[in-house]
């Protein structure tokens, strides 16, 4: 009797241990697929610096000035149109370094953020190499497009963000004064911040259609529930358009919802060919 509880103590501490080297062995390969993806974003970094001048001068720069694509698409719009009041003549923005090496700091950060930018697909490639394997065949060729369709969205994000919500923006900030008295001059830092704030954030709203598959994949959103509550869906876009353009003016806080609207739209279509999945698979079982 006592042999026989021995032999099940081992088998337990064998399974025991054997589950804690998967969890470890796990942890190494995501150790290992982050190192990778770092990598990428370091060369990319790298590269941002060999550019820095193209990079600093035509696009961090670029919504600053009044020849900048969006300001003149707006000129032609007003011509088209017939209306005037859409060229945007003057930028009153005038940008200062105050910080002993904040021009150095800038070119880092900035470097940094491009090369983040353009190595995110690269860390969307290496995250679905380590869910991969964990995954049926089913799900791999249902989840086959992930990093297309992820870095589709972010890129559409990210130039939606720079050439619509940015200048906006900066033209309604660069000439807002409370009083004649006060000038405006900007801070360089607070401007990059600014422009890599409107950019990357705009980016990651735009992964709502992959946020929503994945929910719907573990079963916790349904098209039903998300149709059931689009007037509420409405109010929270108001909200995070209102939180994505500092300008409080409604024709910015509308061109920024616009997008959001037709994402949850998406969404719920997404929604809607995960669960016919579901069922069809629910199906098949049951035969």
């Amino acid at each position: 009797m006592s042999d026989n509880k021995l032999i099940k103590a081992i088998k337990e501490k064998g399974q025991t241990m054997e589950a804690e080297m998967s969890f470890f062995d796990h942890l190494e390969a995501l150790r290992w697929h982050l190192i990778r993806a770092a990598i990428a974003i370091v060369i990319f970094t790298i590269g941002a610096f060999y550019f820095y001048s193209f990079i600093f001068d035509t696009i961090i720069l670029g919504p600053s000035r009044t020849d900048f694509w969006t300001y003149r698409m707006l000129c032609k719009l007003g011509d088209l149109l017939g209306k005037s009041g859409f060229c945007i003549d003057k930028i009153n923005i005038k940008l200062i370094n105050t910080e002993m090496a904040g021009q150095f700091t800038l070119q880092i950060n900035s470097c940094l953020l491009i090369g983040v930018m353009l190595g995110f697909p690269y860390l969307l490639y290496e995250i679905w190499l380590f869910v991969k394997p964990a995954l049926h065949e089913k799900e791999r060729k249902a989840a086959s497009g992930f990093v297309f369709y992820a870095t589709f969205l972010f890129v559409l994000g990210i130039l939606f963000g720079y050439y619509v919500i940015t200048p906006e923006s900066i033209n309604f900030l660069s000439g807002f004064t409370v009083s004649d008295k006060i000038e405006n001059y900007f801070d360089i830092d607070s401007y990059l911040s600014s422009v890599a704030t409107l950019t990357l954030a705009t980016g990651i709203v735009f992964q709502l259609p992959i946020l929503v598959y994945i929910l719907s994949s573990l079963g916790i959103l349904t098209p039903k529930f998300m149709r059931s509550g689009r007037r509420y869906a409405v109010v929270a876009i108001l909200v995070v358009s209102a939180v994505i353009t500092p300008t409080p003016d409604m024709m910015t806080m509308t061109i920024v919802s616009i997008p959001l609207f037709i994402l949850y739209e998406v969404g719920i279509v997404v929604a809607g060919v995960v669960e016919k999945r579901k069922l069809k698979r629910a199906a098949e079982l049951d035969l």
